[in-house]
């Protein structure tokens, strides 16, 4: 049994994740500021089931907090810091920078200094597929050059890798961060494309797809996303020949791209109904294609995603229908 914090618990990822560390026997303090980036009752109600579990403790807290964030990993001694909180999404971000400067950038800075003076064994972080940015190569690989960003949400999480080496460097801090890739499934976000459409499909609207539908991405389901989570948390980075830090950075997708297109057909299935669509061109900040390669991953903790976007995509519209009574 290990004492794990994850941060934002209540979220789709977070709220996942512990609910998996609880079922092994770990136990979880989970940290959320609730905040109404999205539906809140949603976040709500995923936190009051975990809440009905006897190993779940949870804290509302800010990130950006500089002096309760770093004093609550430093005085309840966490064996494992999982740091999943974020400010989320790449169209927000064109709007809101300072949200993701107080969150991603600041809140970040102090989960590291909490991580550090509270003597925890290993940081996994949330990084993100959209630091890849405007990078033809395909499928991407974790030894691409990332710098030429599109997003200020994309930036900050390749701020977070570099801070988090350099904590690894200077201090010793294992840190280990995962670049997600369209990550979906019940409880997902609803700022996500799955659940707009299926809202949108279920209400009598039409959609907006955009790049006129031709778009690829490596659709990841939440299952698959949570046993990469756990498998890189229990091995923590010794340092390579190349990386003398305790550092890793690891692609964690399907590794199998789809199109939107088809996508959207399957959805159109599973619920039994055609979409009205909007096509629409490029939005910016967006990219056509994401595809992870994952083989380090796969060789470093024998990670395999083994659900088909199908049946992802009808548990999905399971777990929608009976949570909205749609």
């Amino acid at each position: 049994m290990s004492r794990y914090l994850v941060t934002g618990a209540a979220g789709f990822i977070g709220f996942h994740v512990s609910r998996r560390l609880m079922e092994r026997g770990d136990t979880v303090v989970g940290l959320d500021n609730l905040n109404d980036y999205y539906d809140v009752s949603l976040k709500e109600a995923r936190l009051k089931i975990l809440k009905s579990e006897s190993g779940f403790e949870f804290q509302h807290l800010e990130l950006a907090d500089r002096d309760r964030v770093p004093a609550l990993i430093e005085q309840q001694k966490f064996d494992v810091v999982i740091h999943l909180a974020a400010q989320a999404g790449v169209r927000y971000s064109l709007e809101n920078p300072a949200a993701y400067i107080d969150s991603n950038l600041v809140g970040f800075g102090n989960i590291l200094e909490g991580c550090r003076f509270g003597d925890v064994k290993h940081l996994v972080y949330a990084s993100s597929s959209s630091v890849y940015g405007s990078n033809r190569k395909i499928p991407f690989a974790v030894e691409d050059n990332v710098d030429h960003p599109i997003s200020l949400y994309a930036a900050t999480k390749k701020a977070n890798e570099l801070m988090a080496h350099t904590y690894s460097h200077l201090y010793q801090l294992p840190t280990t961060g995962l670049r997600f890739f369209t990550v979906y499934g019940p409880w997902g976000r609803p700022d996500m494309a799955l659940f707009k459409f299926t809202k949108a499909i279920l209400e009598g609207k039409p959609i907006d797809v955009y790049n006129y539908g031709k778009m690829r991405r490596d659709f990841t389901y939440i299952d698959d996303i949570v046993e990469g989570v756990l498998r890189t948390a229990d091995l923590i980075p010794a340092g390579t020949d190349s990386i003398a830090a305790p550092y890793s950075v690891y692609n964690i997708g399907n590794n199998k791209p789809e199109e939107l297109m088809e996508m959207i057909h399957l959805l159109e299935q599973s619920l039994g109904q055609t979409a009205e669509k909007n096509m629409l061109p490029m939005q910016p900040g967006d990219v056509p294609e994401t595809y992870a390669e994952i083989e380090a991953l796969s060789r470093d903790t024998g990670f395999r995603p083994e659900t088909p976007l199908a049946l992802g995509i009808s548990r999905f519209v399971e777990w929608y229908r009976d949570f909205y009574d749609a």
